[in-house]
């Protein structure tokens, strides 16, 4: 396990992988986690609920022991704790993943986001940031937001006058 996590750890920090080199799993994993922490801490008031939906989106992602998820989760904060911008993360995710996939981490991130049933001003940003940066279609992006609704059965907003 701790040889696991040291992998995860160079792999991220060591020289860069070549452009025809996919990421490793555990990159991948990391900046996932990395991107659904961040989303969890861009709301002012950080509950039980938005951790439980930060490990349940990688378990259900990723199909790991809740000791992997704890160990990943720890060291997916201090990432995104430490980090200066989005770029590092979205780009090994842009490489590593296909565009479904993609767009499946995007719903991951609603359910973050929607985890206490309110959406803030800074989330939806990030949001609209972070579909951005993996390059998600407009329509994919408001579809997934819909399918992270109905699985969080959270219903719509309301219209604006």
């Amino acid at each position: 396990m701790l040889r696991t996590i040291n992998d995860l750890f160079r792999s991220l920090f060591d020289s860069p992988p070549s452009a025809d080199e996919p990421a490793s799993q555990h990159t991948l994993q990391l900046a996932t986690a990395v991107l659904l922490i961040e989303v969890m801490r861009s709301d002012a008031k950080i509950g039980a609920q938005e951790r439980r939906a930060v490990l349940a989106a990688l378990r259900d992602k990723f199909a790991l022991a809740d000791d992997e998820l704890e160990r990943l989760f720890e060291l997916a904060e201090t990432h995104a704790t430490e980090a200066t911008d989005f770029h590092h993360f979205t780009s090994k995710i842009n490489k590593g993943f296909s565009a479904e996939q993609k767009l499946r981490i995007v719903e991951l991130l609603w359910q973050v986001a929607l985890a206490d049933g309110h959406i803030s001003h800074h989330e939806n940003h990030l949001m609209r940031k972070l579909g951005d940066l993996l390059h998600i279609p407009h329509a994919a992006y408001v579809a997934a937001k819909q399918r992270a609704r109905q699985h969080m059965d959270v219903p719509d907003a309301p219209a604006a006058p």
